[in-house]
């Protein structure tokens, strides 16, 4: 790396002057309708040219005020104009180091590198570079996650990291592979097929992102429009038949139409994936238009989660999370995915050789926690509460048509065959909830500590799997109800993920023998 004048401060790319007031000018666009409209309205179109020129300006002037350098103990970021911020971070606290690059970044040959310590920051505190020169991008993740690496490490693992100085061209549009780690190469355990986007549809992914859409629609009176217009009224004049016919052509559409978002939003994110283990670090590769890649500390993993909605699990599939320290809580490294993929990824992950081996351990290894390990279930009491919490509501709101029909008025027949089929689905969803609870407690064996595997959950269920040691504390809590029916549900704290991982519904007397077994000596017995 070049010895830049200042202390070692260094600017960003001067190309970011094509990049940010670009990007800016996007991100203000319902600003600058607006300017527009009032522009119109006073006859004056030097509101919305001004409001351009005052968001040029201020995207210009970040290349003047944003500089950073990188010292053997920290990496620091000063930022602002009016109000001057400088970011410290020390490098041994850099857990994630994350690559993204847009169309129009990938167009100049830049990227956007994002630093993750495991702490929350606000949108102002994040330690981002945005618009660095893409070539200077690989030699300077590698730098950051060094402490990631053993110090003595083999003398192929440090020529992979020196062969080129600092800056050397590297094309961030194509896979990039990280240094192996002690002298290993790069092992892929994920890559993205083709035929997964056939599960995009089934995680409602669609509708979360038509939902604002719409109503923001509504809000601006584009639904008035459509429910006066003339083929609107036209349904409402025919017959139930045609109104029923145009109702279900109508629901037909929009599942089609949020089908295809979901899947274009899949393959523009999930595109081309490759997940990379070199022993140190796990690093992902993804994205069609947007590339982002993401290296992640191996030594912060405390197990994963297995994510299985409803529809996803019907159709054989499900979605991989990491339970990581210092990163997102909610890590993904598998979107929706064949569960034959992700368990294979979860078993190389949790150092699974019977599944890796296809059920045959090979001889000298000492078999780590499975991967499919089979759960206990929680016994009849919370089964009991399953349907109870479930059919509970359905009484409750059949008590009205029951107190109306035993006052002499009618009931239709419909209000009748609705509670039936709303108790119906209550009763398989409470069935499937208790098929679904249940837990296991694999035991620390030589080189592999104890695992606590959990589960719970019907519409969005998880398989939690969390390494011992990364537990921290844990609470046994009984609601009202859970003291009646003599349950618990056993909360272990963690510093990764979720933070909070739940075994539902456990007999109280076992309870304490989960904690034990889990955690020996923590109970102080």
């Amino acid at each position: 790396m070049d010895a830049p004048a200042d202390e070692g401060w260094q600017r960003l790319d001067k190309r970011m002057l094509l990049v940010h007031p670009i990007t800016e000018l996007i991100r203000f666009i319902p600003v600058l309708l607006a300017t527009l409209i009032a522009g119109a309205r006073s006859d004056n179109p030097m509101w919305s040219l001004g409001v351009v020129g005052i968001i040029v300006l201020l995207a210009v002037t970040r290349w003047f005020t944003t500089t950073y350098r990188i010292t053997p103990d920290n990496v620091e970021l000063r930022t602002g104009l009016l109000q001057r911020k400088r970011l410290s971070v020390p490098r041994t606290r850099v857990r994630s180091v994350d690559v993204e690059a847009d169309l129009l970044h990938r167009a100049l040959g830049l990227a956007v590198l994002s630093i993750g310590t495991g702490q929350q920051a606000e949108r102002g505190d994040q330690f981002k570079l945005d618009s660095l020169d893409a070539r200077l991008v690989p030699d300077l993740r590698t730098a950051l996650l060094a402490h990631t690496r053993d110090a003595t490490g083999s003398a192929g693992a440090q020529a992979v990291t020196s062969a080129e100085p600092f800056g050397a061209p590297v094309d961030i549009s194509k896979p990039a592979v990280p240094p192996a780690a002690n002298g290993h190469a790069p092992v892929e355990i994920a890559h993205w097929q083709q035929n997964w986007v056939r599960f995009a549809p089934l995680s409602l992914t669609g509708f979360a992102f038509i939902a604002p859409i719409v109503g923001l629609a509504f809000q601006y009176g584009i639904a008035d429009v459509i429910f006066e217009s003339s083929a609107v009224r036209g349904v409402e004049d025919s017959s139930g038949r045609v109104i029923a016919l145009f109702v279900a052509v109508l629901i037909v559409a929009l599942v089609v139409f949020v089908s295809l978002v979901a899947c274009a939003r899949y393959l523009a994110t999930w595109y081309g994936l490759q997940v990379l283990d070199d022993g140190k670090t796990l690093h992902l590769r993804h994205g069609l238009f947007t590339t982002r890649q993401t290296t992640l500390d191996l030594a912060r993993l405390r197990g994963a989660t297995v994510n299985e909605p409803l529809l996803l699990r019907l159709a054989g599939a499900a979605e991989l999370e990491a339970i990581m320290t210092g990163t997102d809580p909610r890590q993904k490294l598998l979107p929706q995915a064949p569960r034959t993929a992700v368990d294979h990824t979860l078993a190389h992950l949790l150092h699974d050789e019977a599944v890796l081996y296809g059920g045959a351990v090979p001889v000298g290894l000492t078999p780590p926690p499975p991967v499919t390990v089979r759960l206990i279930q929680h016994g009849p009491a919370a089964l009991r509460r399953r349907f109870t919490r479930a059919l509970g509501p359905v009484a409750a709101l059949a008590l009205i048509p029951i107190a109306v029909s035993l006052a002499g008025n009618h009931i239709p027949t419909w209000i009748w065959v609705t509670l039936v089929v709303i108790a119906a689905i209550a009763m398989v969803l409470a069935w499937d909830r208790y098929r679904g609870l249940g837990h296991a407690v694999i035991p620390a064996a030589p080189g592999h500590s104890a695992w606590l595997v959990t589960r719970s959950g019907s519409l969005d269920r998880d398989r939690d799997c969390l390494e011992a040691p990364g537990v921290i504390g844990w609470t046994v809590r009984q609601s009202f109800f859970q003291r009646r029916a003599g349950l618990a549900t056993v909360v272990a704290a963690s510093a990764a993920g979720k933070k909070r991982y739940h075994v539902v519904d456990l007999p109280l007397e076992k309870a304490w023998e989960l904690i034990e077994s889990v955690t020996p000596g923590q109970l102080g017995r």
